[in-house]
This record gives C-alpha cells, structure tokens and sequence, in this order.
C-alpha cells in the first residue's frame, strides 16, 4: 500500500504528490501504457490533490453525513424517507437535475465539460438495508469506530458519493463528460436489483448510461467484476390433509417436499464456473398429528455463469414435477391429489465484465499508482444488471478491508480514523476521475 507508515491525512496528501513528481523522470512516455499514463497524470494534478485536501478539511461533515444518514431507517421497499433526506442533501452539494424516479432511484447530474462527448458514467450507492422496519439503527461510537445496522452496507457509499462531489466541487475539478450520481433502491435480497432494473429498463436514463460503478464493499482491494446471478423460488406443495392415523396411506405434501429436497441435495454441480444451490426456509403443517395440506420450501441458486445457472434451474424444476408424480403414485389420491405452485421470488442476471475491456484496464493502471493490484472478486451487486446488458460495469469499496466488518448484522461496524480515511478516499477518488476520462 502506498506510504504505509504515515499517520496524518495531510501528510500523505503531500507525499503522494511528491511520489509522482520523483518518479516521472524514472519511467518514459514510451514505458507506461495509455492507462497508466492517464492515472498519473490524474493522481498528480493539482485539482485531485486539492480535491484529497478539501476532504481532509471538511471531513468531519462526512462523517456527519454517515451518521445522519445511517439513523434513517431504510427497510426493504421502504427507502423513501432517506432517499427524501438524501435528494436534499444532493442538492446542497450542487447537482443539477436533482430527481426521484418512479422506482425511488434519487438521482443529479454532474455536468463535463461544455460540449463533450464523452460516455456517460453512472456511479451509484443503494440506499436500502437489510433490516426489518423497527430495527434500532442509531448509530454508537467508541472512538473513531461506528457500529450501527447498515452503517457500512451501504450508507459509507452514499456519504462517500457526496464527499466526492463536495471535493471535487471544492477543488473546481473538471471532467470531459458528465457523471450521475445514483442512490438507488433495491439492491439486497428482496428488492431483487429493483432499482437498477428500472433505471436501465425503463427509467429516463434507459440506454443514456455507458459505463457504471457502483460504490459497494468493504475491501478496496477488491473489484467486483462478476455478476453473480441466482434464481430463487417459493415452492407450495398442497394435497387433501388428513388424521395422522386415519388418514394413513393418503398422500402428503410433506414427504413431495421432502424428495425434492433429498434428491436436490445430490446434484453434483461444477466447481468452475462454481455452481450452488441452497434450500433456506422449509414452512408449513398445523400439527404433528395431521398430514399437512400446505408446506413451502425456500429455495436459492447461483451461478457466474448464465449457462450453468439455466441448467441447475431446469434441474430444480424438473425435481419438483418428478417429486410431485412420484407422491401420487406411492399413496392413495383419495382425497384428492398433490400438486406444487412454483413462484419465482428472485431473478439476479449473470455475467462478467473482462479484465481485459478498456474500463478496467483503466482500474488497474489507477490501482498500480497506488501499489496495488485488484483482486477480481464475483458478488450480487447492483452492477449485474449493466453487466447482464453488456454495459462495462463494477463495484468497489470507499474502504479498505480492514477498516470495517460485520456487515449485515446488528454490530455492523466501520472505523472513521481520518487519515486512514483520506487515504482509502483518495484511491476511490482516482478510480472514479480516472474511469470518467476513460475513452
């Protein structure tokens, strides 16, 4: 990592200038590829080292901003009163356009250079949590550490967005095209990529939008470039019911449920591209001396791979109509048959983005000025969605993995030491310049 020993923000800032003004005479033009050239020559402006500098200086509004923003409760399918709060605060650090679309998505424009005609680049944090409504989410410090539900996934990214902006507004740093800053709704488990699935199907930005990153994660080592993509599906077997005793030999929900179950569970599936399958509520009954007339399972697939992913999804769902055949002839049908309503809870598109695509050529190049070389990471993030339409997509983290953990739990924890802190902001920071003057 770059300058390890230093412990002050502002000296780091001056060092890392000093860094690249030494080493210029060492590498020629003709060394460094157009990349690196570019991440350089950004990292060493004076607009970005201004940039780093008015974050140092105004970072107590930052964590402000973190704390504020963490104690609104914002459950699943109920955002609207920090996505409110923060089209509020959008505002006040100066984009234009600011606006909330028919899905929740709050969103404003920072506008490039007059008359470019760059790509348009979309950088995005999600607003919502994966806590129930009436989970306390005031947020506790114990020195430069905060611990609250959801402080870290995902409202670190929203606070680090308007950082950015109030930086690079503060540092009058200009980009050749201009760039939409995104909190959007919907990214954990239930809203199934609701948000992204708006803006990019249906909302106003439908087919404007380039090129994207979504600010996610808790390690900056780590860029997300695979979409892990899944099927998940609440499956309800149903029959007649029944006495436990006098009803015996009549069939049951329980035992077609149960042969799925077992049966799925013996699927051997491929190591690479990985493959899994999880089976993570199993509900129903009324007594356990009665064959239940409804009982439910709960199941989760998932794949990097479209292709592998379809093929453990026809096998799930010929399972369950083999299961369901299978009960009506082992038992009586007297009363009546079995029978299983299948519904798709949740659909997450696969894909990748190539290390090899000019985007994340340009994120290893601004990594490498940083000493640091990115781990391909593959999560369910906000970015399948571009990805799954070939749209050069990722996620990264504001913070370094060290600094922050716990994430989806009641003691979800982050660290706030300010010159750790400027120091993760100005490598996003560079990503995020350095992605926007990419061709």
């Amino acid at each position: 990592m770059l300058l390890p020993r230093l412990s002050r923000a502002s000296a780091w800032v001056f060092a890392a200038a000093l860094l690249f003004s030494v080493s210029a005479p060492i590498f020629r033009a003709a060394d460094l590829s157009p990349e690196e050239v570019r991440a350089q020559r950004i990292v060493a402006s004076p607009s970005y080292q201004a940039a780093v500098k008015a974050f140092d200086r105004d970072f107590a509004r930052y964590v402000k901003d973190l704390i504020f923003l963490t104690e609104i409760p914002a459950p699943p399918f109920k955002e609207q009163l920090r996505g409110e709060a923060y089209a509020k605060l959008l505002r006040e650090v100066g984009l234009e356009n600011v606006t909330t679309d028919a899905e929740g998505n709050v969103m404003g424009l920072w506008r490039g250079r007059t008359g470019n005609t760059m790509p348009l680049l979309a950088v995005a944090a999600h607003l919502d949590t994966v806590f129930p409504e009436g989970t306390d989410v005031t947020v506790k410090r114990n020195g430069s550490r905060l611990m609250a539900p959801g402080i870290g996934d995902d409202t670190r990214g929203l606070a680090f967005l308007l950082a950015a902006i109030r930086a690079m507004k503060a540092a009058k740093v200009e980009t050749p095209g201009d760039i939409l800053f995104i909190g959007n709704v919907g990214e954990e488990g239930p809203g199934d990529l609701r948000g992204m699935r708006y803006l990019f199907g249906k909302g106003p930005w439908k087919d404007k939008i380039k090129r994207f990153i979504t600010v996610d994660g808790g390690n900056n080592d780590l860029i997300t470039n695979g979409a892990l993509g899944s099927k998940r599906y609440r499956v309800t077997f149903k029959g007649p019911g029944g006495h436990s005793w006098g009803a015996f030999g009549q069939v049951s929900p329980a035992f077609a449920l149960g042969n799925v179950i077992a049966r799925l569970g013996k699927i051997v599936v491929p190591k690479q591209p990985k493959v899994s399958y999880n089976v993570g509520i199993v509900s129903g009954g009324t007594s356990v001396n009665s064959i239940p007339f409804e009982v439910s399972l709960e199941v989760d697939m998932r794949s990097v791979s479209r292709e592998e992913l379809l093929k453990i999804d026809a096998q799930f769902l010929k399972l369950v109509d083999e299961a369901v055949a299978e009960e009506n002839a082992a038992r009586s049908t007297t009363f009546g048959k079995i029978t299983a309503d299948v519904k798709l809870i949740g659909e997450r598109p696969s894909g990748v983005t190539a290390p090899e695509t000019p985007l994340l050529r340009q994120v290893i190049a601004t990594m490498k000025s940083f000493e640091k070389v990115p781990v391909w990471n593959v999560g369910s993030t906000d970015a399948n969605i571009p990805i799954s339409l070939g749209i050069p997509a990722f996620a990264m983290s504001p913070q370094a993995g060290n600094r922050g953990g716990r994430a989806h739990s009641l003691d979800e924890w982050i660290d706030v030491d300010q010159p750790a802190s400027v120091k993760d902001f100005g490598l996003a920071l560079a990503l995020l310049l350095s992605v926007a003057e990419a061709p």
